[in-house]
């Protein structure tokens, strides 16, 4: 298992990347397209409907199936969380310095602080020494398996990505750090000051309050941890994905609060604020503010028709109500 060690200044240093890592999806990807599975991660269906159009398209990696290993490590250049888009990942990566390169892939002297390939390849090696051939190759193959990979597949990727960002946000404003860290995922386990990772490693890493960056990830399955020194760490988890389930009503009560998560579901079928109160059992204006609540995170939609407003779910409103059927409050 990874055990995070949290401070009282890592507590406030708590941050949420405003954009998915391109870079990493791109890796990820490619792990996925190897077959690679992360310890303990979940089929998730949108994947696998991926996996089986690139069956047919039959994208080419390239030199990246010698940094990609199948499970386990990944190189930290492959990991730009800062980097606004695919473009200036890349112009970071191709701009990183032999020394860092050797020092990411674990080929230095002095050992990278996560890991190394466990057979190089004479490309990592030359890559690692300094080859402009190298680093040309993977420039070319980087931008070559984006453009046919992931690129399509973008729009939807940062449409998950910001919805799973207003969820995020909407469980800090209700539950504050502890509600955050808490429904990251059901796998993962936060008992203060420590956040438990599955993992079939053992590591325990020290924030020293400089605080965590969550980034969410499409392709990830599990937890990706990137130490930085002088930084604050990076937690990569998986994003929620419209259409499966996220989190149960046991969760969502308490940081949503029970009536509001009964607004969300019965929005399973779509209601003006008057149907919305009856169903509920509340007033026309607490139902009106708990709608707004829920649009304001990107769980809900509203649209008006003619003197009437609609509110209907969105597909991550969708995705957090897979599965879960719970019973109206009473009052």
């Amino acid at each position: 298992m990874i055990r995070l060690h949290f401070t009282d200044a890592d507590l406030c240093r708590v941050t949420v990347a405003q954009a998915p890592d391109a870079l990493l999806e791109t890796a990820l990807s490619v792990r996925r397209l190897r077959g690679g599975t992360a310890t303990g991660g979940p089929t998730r269906p949108a994947l696998s409907q991926w996996h089986k159009a690139m069956q047919k398209t039959r994208p080419r990696p390239g030199v990246l199936l010698d940094l990609v290993p199948r499970n386990g490590f990944l190189p930290d250049f492959l990991q730009q969380p800062t980097a606004r888009d695919f473009a200036t990942a890349l112009d970071l990566v191709t701009g990183t310095s032999a020394e860092q390169l050797a020092l990411d892939l674990g080929l230095a002297d002095t050992p990278g602080w996560n890991g190394s390939l466990e057979q190089p390849s004479r490309w990592a090696r030359e890559l690692a020494n300094g080859s402009p051939a190298a680093r040309r190759a993977l420039q070319r193959d980087l931008q070559a398996y984006f453009t046919s990979a992931v690129a399509p597949l973008w729009p939807r990727v940062r449409a998950d990505a910001m919805a799973d960002r207003a969820v995020r946000a909407e469980m800090l404003l209700r539950g504050g750090v502890d509600a955050l860290l808490t429904t990251l995922s059901p796998t993962w386990s936060w008992q203060a000051p420590v956040l438990t990772l599955p993992s079939t490693s053992r590591h325990d890493i020290p924030l020293c309050g400089r605080g965590l960056l969550l980034v969410p990830s499409w392709f990830a399955v599990s937890a990706l941890v990137m130490y930085r020194p002088q930084k604050p760490t990076v937690l990569v988890h998986p994003m929620l994905l419209a259409g499966e389930p996220a989190f149960s009503f046991d969760v969502l009560g308490p940081l949503l609060g029970r009536t509001r998560a009964a607004v969300l579901a019965v929005l399973r079928v779509p209601a003006t604020t008057t149907e919305l109160a009856e169903r509920v059992g509340i007033s026309l204006a607490t139902a009106s503010q708990h709608a707004t609540v829920l649009r304001n995170a990107g769980l809900v939609d509203t649209a008006r028709t003619g003197l009437s407003v609609l509110h209907s779910l969105t597909p991550l409103g969708l995705a957090l109500l897979a599965g879960e059927e719970p019973s109206t409050p009473t009052h």
